[in-house]
């Protein structure tokens, strides 16, 4: 059975005193502001990760981030190289499908389907929490389709994010292009890529595991 996936497709840029203020000025419509916790789990190898795939629970609820492949981006432009692209799954029987075939030499030959209530699931296949933190975030609607959040992490980073979800096999080059129009309309500068709040978080308190994600060119 196939599931129908998104692709999101995101670039990060810092927050400065004045962005409230700009995005007023854009016309920028806010659609409220909620606390979440988040919590990623992996191997202790780090297996999923250093495959730069992310497993994450979100308000009760699981989500898998995968690359998506480089023929389905086009060309490298300046933009898009400023831009995050993963495909977002978040049906867990999928999810425990796809983390079983990354795991299948070093997790248990079993069945999963049993155990999706109780979340024995995640030490049958030896998966343990590497990071948990929460997050205030105010949202943000521009255009049809683009969504700025602004995200205060609890462990002091504070990082906005210009998202656009496509459709698995949609327009991704169109959502780079509102991606580009966005940040132009913020006066974002600079040609080099923001630290997400997971890179911060893992540089503080978890550096073996950042080095190893950046000597993968993970991160």
């Amino acid at each position: 059975m196939s599931f129908q996936m998104s692709v999101e497709v995101e670039r990060k840029f810092l927050c400065k005193a004045d962005t409230l203020k700009t995005l007023e000025e854009i016309g920028a419509a806010c659609v409220g502001q909620h606390q979440f916790q988040d919590q990623y789990f992996d191997s202790i190898n780090f297996d999923l990760t250093l495959k730069d795939i992310w497993l994450r629970k979100r308000k009760g609820c699981w989500e898998l981030k995968c690359p998506i492949t480089e023929e389905t981006i086009g060309g490298q432009s300046k933009a898009a190289a400023l831009c995050t692209r993963y495909k977002e799954i978040t049906n867990l029987p999928e999810i425990q499908l796809r983390v079983k075939e990354v795991l299948k030499d070093v997790c248990e030959d079993t069945d999963t389907s049993s155990s999706q209530e109780n979340e024995s699931w995640l030490s049958k296949m030896n998966l343990v929490c590497f990071a948990e933190y929460k997050t205030v975030r105010r949202s943000f609607i521009l255009e049809e389709g683009v969504q700025i959040d602004l995200d205060q992490a609890d462990f002091g980073y504070d990082v906005g994010e210009i998202e656009v979800l496509v459709p698995e096999g949609g327009d991704v080059q169109s959502a780079l292009e509102k991606i580009e129009r966005t940040a132009q309309k913020l006066g974002l500068t600079g040609d080099q890529r923001v630290e997400g709040k997971m890179s911060v978080y893992l540089k503080r308190n978890n550096p073996q595991h950042y080095a190893k994600l950046l000597s993968e060119h993970i991160l």
